[in-house]
């Protein structure tokens, strides 16, 4: 090889290392990932309350309007009959409006139930998972006694809306608690499956308390005894 012909340049393989910002963005989208991880795992149904009440009253929104609908179009289409039994038409042109008028009648009636129907069930879904998150955060626990202590309460609130009589308050309560067991037994069971641990089986099998306190407690302590085998 000629000394005199110039050599190739050569390419430097070697990465240059990451930018503060870049290493800050890293970090960020780590802590992000984790906080979402862990919200995700101590939420009922591993869905956030943010997310968790507008889809769930979403959900009995739409079940109550089709209820609604099916039953307000019934009743709507019975009274436009009674109302016009005594005039009933001879000619087809007047059985041909009729029909239509009725049609018209049965379906105006039908949205009108579906959506007071609704409402009101998108109201008192809302009014119980924002009782029950009012209770998971003042006992600092998420298990089925803070499910029927909101079921408990909107039964209550329901029957001294419509002023039912003691016999009927009583009944929609036992309804109200066979729903906050099977409904919260529901939610523990999936969140139990998924690594969330639970205050009364805790309790039972004699283990920690199963508050997020406590959890903290054990993560400090974890941290003081790697620390101190690091030094």
């Amino acid at each position: 090889m000629d000394p005199s012909t110039p050599s190739p340049p050569t390419t430097d393989l070697t990465t240059p290392p990451p930018t503060p910002e870049e290493l800050l963005e890293a970090q960020m989208k780590a802590w992000r990932k984790a906080h979402h991880e862990a919200l995700v795992l101590d939420s009922r149904m591993s869905i956030p309350y943010g997310a968790r009440l507008p889809l769930c009253t979403s959900i009995s929104f739409l079940c109550g309007m089709a209820l609604g609908i099916s039953h307000g179009s019934q009743a709507a289409s019975l009274r436009f009959r009674a109302e016009n039994a005594h005039r009933l038409p001879t000619s087809p042109t007047g059985w041909y409006l009729y029909h239509k008028s009725k049609n018209y009648n049965t379906g105006l009636g039908g949205v009108k139930e579906g959506l007071r129907m609704g409402g009101r069930i998108a109201f008192w879904t809302a009014g119980l998972l924002a009782i029950e998150d009012m209770c998971d955060r003042w006992r600092g626990t998420k298990d089925v006694v803070n499910t029927v202590v909101a079921s408990l309460s909107v039964a209550g609130g329901f029957s001294l809306w419509n002023r039912f009589p003691i016999i009927t308050a009583a009944r929609t309560a036992k309804t109200g608690l066979a729903f906050g067991i099977g409904y919260g037994l529901l939610q523990d069971a999936v969140g139990y499956a998924r690594g969330r641990r639970l205050g009364y089986i805790d309790f039972l099998t004699g283990g920690t308390t199963g508050r997020r306190g406590g959890g903290r407690e054990e993560e400090d302590l974890r941290q003081r005894d790697a620390e101190k085998t690091t030094i």
